[in-house]
């Protein structure tokens, strides 16, 4: 325990620019975890359950890590790096993939002890090569403003406990063929990555919150190979094609396992489809926004079940889309037995959901994560989907 307290001093030394601001939020953290029971829950009066918990809170930012206790949904058990020091990120640069300089995101993610990593001041961060998180890791971008753009973006492969909230992630392109570092103890040889925005692979307890994704070479939210306790909630997607995808393969049976739950977001302006597209796992999409698509907002194939409720679904205005739902290169003899239901969603401009099954019970149970909130409330539980902008001493 001593050498682990140890490590974590030497990382804040390296880390942080003005060490009296990291001491006052790790003394107020302290404070909070034994006061915590004392705070109760606010109420913003949005009727969103996340928002609700934290943002009136004048105080935020020194209380930062109550975030972590306002999941909701399959991944609400993430706890992030809620048990660990804050880690002030000062530089945006991503020079050596291998040996991160200190104050750099890169090299706060990779720490083997858990962190709640903040950063410093606005800043563009253009990574070289994917940036490989480590388990029991916040990257918490309140209050200034991130964009993770034009490069490689943020890879979570087996590992567990990761909190993303706040950034923007955008015009991600394929890296790889190369070195990069993952722990402090190892790097190795990274093949080619697709581009996703934020890849999860054969990963646990992950709550993906308030983020702003848009127009990346692959996926804005892939997650695979037996992933799951997944949440994807309060973000905002646009310019892009192939939004989400949950699911390795037809063939991966290890993904009958996965349970995600995508709740409050807006999928906004120039998508295309994978909203998301699912394998196998059992998929709760609950009061999110859907205002545009181009050929559907939910597909899947290799049955999953997949349990909407309460979203709002405003079709285009091409007479040929406005089905909701698209099986994937699947015969209706097939899927006419695949557990999908709409429950109270509301269908506008001739949208329509195409349900199958027998709704059996058992199978809808593993695919409800929450209580769905009425489609009527969607407008104002998804109005501030996306980055919020957020200021000390003020409700964020």
């Amino acid at each position: 325990m001593a050498a682990r307290i140890k490590e974590i001093e030497a990382l804040n030394d390296n880390a942080v620019q003005d060490p009296e601001e990291v001491v006052a939020h790790v003394e107020m953290s302290m404070r909070n975890n034994t006061e915590r029971r004392k705070l109760g829950y606010f109420s913003c009066g949005t009727g969103n359950p996340i928002d609700d918990c934290w943002r009136c809170d004048p105080n935020w930012h020194h209380n930062r890590k109550r975030l972590a206790d306002c999941g909701i949904g399959f991944g609400r058990n993430a706890i992030g790096g809620r048990e660990g020091r804050f880690y002030v990120v000062t530089d945006h640069r991503d020079d050596d993939p291998v040996n991160p300089r200190p104050g750099t995101l890169r090299h706060a993610v990779i720490q083997t002890a858990p962190l709640w990593i903040v950063f410093k001041r606005d800043m563009v961060i253009q990574l070289k090569q994917e940036l490989i998180m480590n388990s029991f890791k916040t990257i918490d971008a309140r209050g200034v403003n991130v964009h993770i753009a034009n490069g490689a973006c943020l890879t979570l492969q087996f590992v567990t406990n990761v909190i993303i909230h706040g950034l923007h992630i955008h015009d991600c392109k394929p890296t790889g063929n190369a070195l990069v570092r993952s722990s402090p103890s190892h790097y190795g040889w990274r093949t080619r990555a697709d581009g996703d925005a934020i890849s999860i692979f054969g990963s646990s307890h992950i709550w993906i919150d308030h983020n702003s994704l848009s127009n990346c070479a692959d996926g804005l939210v892939d997650a695979v190979m037996g992933s799951t306790a997944i949440t994807i909630s309060n973000n905002h997607f646009a310019h892009h094609n192939e939004v989400m995808l949950l699911g390795h393969s037809d063939s991966y049976y290890r993904d009958k396992m996965m349970q995600v739950t995508i709740a409050y977001n807006h999928f906004g302006k120039g998508l295309i489809q994978r909203m998301p597209r699912c394998r196998h796992g059992y998929f709760h999409v609950v009061n999110n926004d859907y205002t545009h698509w181009e050929m559907y907002a939910i597909g899947g194939s290799a049955s999953p079940t997949i349990n909407s409720q309460g979203n709002r679904y405003l079709a285009p205005n091409n007479p040929f889309a406005k089905e909701v739902t698209k099986r994937v290169d699947t015969d209706i003899h097939k899927w006419h037995g695949w557990n999908w239901r709409s429950e109270g969603d509301l269908l506008l401009n001739g949208a329509y959901f195409t349900p199958s099954g027998g709704g059996a019970s058992a199978s809808y149970a593993k695919a409800s994560s929450l209580g769905a909130k009425s489609s009527s409330m969607v407008g104002a539980i998804t109005a501030n989907a996306g980055v919020l902008k957020c200021r000390r001493g003020h409700q964020c």
